[in-house]
């Protein structure tokens, strides 16, 4: 019999509900693969083994009515879970308990999920890392922000878990890892409860198994109908092949896959279009410098005047660059943005979906970098929806993802192709 802990949440919903698997011994197969794992992977930064299995349990005696119901899931420790530690990856909040649940958290438990624990993010879901470790290969970054989201999803210690992204932490670290990571459109969930640091950016998304468990999962904490990515649609999607202005970054490894790709998807039968962005879209990336870097200085004006030295070197140069820029340069990257996102719909006509490099490359060596977000921070900016599948392997045998986006708002869309995707690459 398949070990509990190694299907996806809607196999493992589809056991739950035919009586042959029970919340209780799904956690306690998570909790045991944890327990076996983390030592390498270290996704975790606080586990409640005990406050899981007791949840677990007490959903067994009640109706099964949850989108989740009994499914275990870990949360990016940017997120609160009452009663837990929320430590932002950073000293200056070590040991704080929030009274209540993130608004996202409290609808995943409301809709039945098990929080099993808080996952490691880099500092203030920024730059400086956390101990996490690729569990495909230890000596190699699981990516980031959402390092341990990724990691803990990825060596089948949880089947979904809470991310956020402001240039590429969602998609570049499931992509590393090999897992499904998806980035709603902006504002799909709510952010109440999330140590937001760029507020024009910032975005929780979710890392899980397959594109249909994280369509499940962002539907039951945002309350959207994502549909079931699952169900064939009757036609070939319209795809354009985005290289996008990151491709020069673009490592041997990628450039081969894109190839694969492409190719996998013409026998598949997709209608494929090489499609390039609008000139509006070259002014993105240092916009998003700015904005990202002088709303994070903005959003942490308590650390910075009470706890400076418990900031990371590498992370307060940021945030002095940050403060360092003019209301003149700011108002001028919001009007980069602004141009840019009202420009996109244009560059997606005729199509269903653009397909694009996750990353650079596979993931890099070592874990003093989580990596560049050079093929993610243009979508953030443009508030679209994007989600990663797994798509092969790079020189290492470490897995390379291919990112699917599509328009503002069309998440249901975005994901019933992304499957299409997937399973066209195999």
């Amino acid at each position: 019999m398949t070990d509990p802990s190694r299907l996806t949440a809607i196999a493992a919903l589809a056991r739950m509900r035919a009586g042959t698997l029970s919340p209780a011994a799904l956690t306690e197969a998570c909790l045991a693969r944890i327990a076996e794992r983390e030592p390498t992977t270290r996704a975790f930064v606080h586990l409640d083994a005990a406050g899981a299995m007791c949840a677990a349990e007490a959903l067994a005696r009640t109706p099964s009515g949850g989108a989740l119901h009994g499914i275990p899931i870990g949360v990016k420790d940017v997120l609160d879970v009452a009663g837990m530690p929320t430590e932002q990856g950073s000293p200056i909040w070590a040991g704080w308990r929030p009274r209540a649940d993130a608004a996202a958290v409290a609808w995943a438990r409301r809709a039945g999920a098990v929080v099993v624990g808080k996952t490691v993010t880099t500092e203030f879901a920024t730059r400086h890392p956390g101990p996490t470790t690729n569990p495909h290969n230890p000596r190699h970054t699981p990516g980031g922000s959402s390092s341990g989201s990724a990691a803990a999803v990825a060596d089948v210690m949880v089947p979904l878990a809470f991310g956020t992204q402001t240039a590429g932490s969602v998609i570049r670290p499931a992509a590393f890892c090999g897992v499904v990571g998806y980035k709603p459109s902006f504002g799909t969930i709510n952010r109440f409860g999330m140590r937001v640091m760029a507020d024009s950016l910032d975005t929780i998304g979710a890392m899980a198994r397959s594109v249909a468990d994280a369509a499940l999962f962002v539907a039951a904490v945002s309350g959207r109908d994502l549909g079931d990515p699952d169900t064939r649609p009757d036609r070939a999607p319209r795809i354009g092949l985005c290289r996008s202005p990151a491709w020069p970054q673009a490592q041997p490894e990628t450039q081969a896959l894109f190839t694969r790709v492409t190719e996998a998807l013409r026998r598949a039968g997709a209608h494929l279009t090489d499609r390039e962005l609008s000139p509006a879209t070259a002014a993105i990336g240092p916009a998003q410098s700015v904005v990202m870097n002088a709303e994070s200085a903005r959003a942490m004006g308590w650390e910075l005047a009470d706890a400076p030295a418990q900031i990371s070197e590498t992370l307060r140069e940021r945030l002095d660059w940050g403060l360092a820029r003019s209301e003149a340069e700011l108002t001028a990257a919001y009007s980069a943005f602004a141009n840019a996102q009202r420009a996109f719909p244009a560059v997606m006509e005729g199509l269903d979906v653009l397909v694009t490099p996750s990353a650079p490359g596979q993931a890099p060596a070592g874990l003093a970098s989580t990596g560049d977000p050079a093929f993610n921070l243009i979508w953030t900016a443009l508030h679209v929806p994007c989600v990663t599948v797994p798509a092969g392997t790079g020189p290492d045998s470490l897995p390379l993802g291919i990112q699917i986006i599509g328009r503002r708002g069309d998440d249901r869309a975005v994901l019933a192709w992304a499957q299409w995707v997937a399973a066209a690459v195999g």
